[in-house]
């Protein structure tokens, strides 16, 4: 697993880099442009050259970048419609640019109305921007189920991914607050593990693509989206490592979105946590796996 945390891009693309360095992070993740604004940032092929070679320099292995949240592509407006799929586009060329591992979507929001064919407006949308752009996959993220957003259960992403055309290119991003806030609880290996199952029978095993882990502000079931530091919320450290140790995310890509002590973002002491909770939780699941073998 390479964890690591979002980071900003500011004074250009190869900054991201040397912030994601100085917190000790694998991975990392950013927005390609403001995420408060639709107009894109002007890149050039120098920039993303430069951020190639920073990476290839470092010892980042995963990098993510974030949709900005002004995406709606379930809107029934036409201007929002129009303007999410030019961001998307964007987001997905960039991503194509610098090899990044995937774009993560929040899929978007009926609003007030029908789910079915909110789903169906942006299955629509999200082929349309697939089909222009060549290689970067594009994770939906899960979501704590507010409101009308899309997402907020296994059996919607999986709709949401038929209804773009089920393209090899579309996976999930399983973000810890956002699965805790929507009735899933984590809080042990044998219930992480159930809630996996159940993803996978949804969406299949492949389509798990990336992660996100936040702690939660708020009580399970609560449909809010309200990250906390690791360790410091509802799912706390024991929930967290269970977690990050669940054996199928080997190998993925974990972004934290934490607030920070002064909401300035994770710390490298922070991610050295999270690193130490997988680690954790991975030795305490050895014991559980010989118990299981022994009663077989």
């Amino acid at each position: 697993m390479l964890i690591g945390a979002h980071v900003s891009p500011a004074g250009g693309l190869p900054k991201a880099v040397g912030r994601g360095t100085d917190l000790g992070c694998r991975a990392i993740q950013i927005f390609n442009q403001s995420p408060r604004m639709w107009r894109p940032t002007a890149y050039a092929e120098g920039d993303f050259a430069a951020f190639r070679q920073a990476r290839a320099d470092s010892d980042i292995g995963g990098v993510l970048i974030h949709a900005v949240y002004l995406i709606n592509c379930a809107s029934d407006d036409e201007e929002i419609a129009e303007k999410s799929l030019a961001s998307l586009i964007q987001s997905l060329r960039v991503g194509d640019a610098i090899g990044a591992d995937a774009v993560v979507l929040h899929p978007g929001s009926a609003k007030t109305g029908a789910v079915e064919p909110a789903i169906a407006r942006a299955g629509k949308l999200i082929a349309r921007a697939l089909a222009e752009s060549q290689r970067c996959p594009l994770h939906l993220e899960n979501t704590a189920g507010t409101g009308g957003t899309l997402g907020r259960s296994f059996d919607e992403l999986a709709a949401l991914i038929e209804a773009a055309g089920a393209d090899q290119r579309l996976g999930v991003c399983l973000d810890s607050c956002h699965l805790f806030a929507s009735g899933h609880d984590i809080r042990t290996p044998d219930a992480v593990t159930e809630t996996i199952d159940q993803c996978v029978a949804a969406v299949g095993a492949s389509r798990i693509g990336s992660l996100h882990l936040n702690d939660s502000q708020t009580p399970l079931g609560s449909s809010r989206d309200r990250h906390a530091n690791i360790g410091a919320g509802e799912i706390g450290d024991d929930g967290c490592a269970a977690f990050l140790s669940e054996p199928r995310f080997d190998g993925l890509v974990c972004v934290l979105e934490t607030p920070g002590v002064d909401r300035s973002g994770p710390t490298r002491e922070e991610i050295a946590h999270a690193v130490e909770l997988r680690e954790r939780g991975q030795r305490e699941r050895i014991p559980a796996r010989r118990t299981k073998r022994a009663r077989a």
